[in-house]
């Protein structure tokens, strides 16, 4: 989304995504569809950017009391980021698609000015 300013300063938005999940090849193969639809439409996409997987750890108990255990539930989630820049129509067509419902999706959108502009 580009807002033109009354001093001619032109508002680019930068739309950062967030994937996590615990499946890591279903995300891969999501974020990678996601990168190569942005490109094909002409945007600027920044990532997938990956960070380290998360482990954890869940205690299981065999009544509501403590007590007995069971195994604890250890799994990981994984995390990939992108970043599509000043593009609004390709950042609202994917901020409008439909997920699987086992990936956990976060969209921010941050205004930005050109370098060299003072404040709004």
């Amino acid at each position: 989304m580009n807002i033109e300013r009354p001093e001619g300063v032109t508002m680019a938005f930068v739309t950062k995504l967030s994937f996590q999940s615990g499946d890591r090849d279903a995300l891969e193969a999501l974020v990678t569809d996601i990168k190569r639809m942005v490109e094909r439409k002409g945007a600027e996409c920044k990532g997938p950017h990956s960070a380290p997987p998360e482990r954890l750890t869940v205690p299981q108990y065999r009544t509501l009391g403590p007590g007995d255990q069971f195994s604890s539930w250890d799994y990981a989630t994984y995390t990939r980021r992108l970043e599509i820049h000043g593009n609004d129509e390709v950042a609202g067509r994917v901020g409008h698609m439909d997920f699987p419902d086992h990936v956990h999706i976060e969209i921010e959108v941050d205004r930005k000015k050109p370098l060299g502009h003072g404040k709004d």
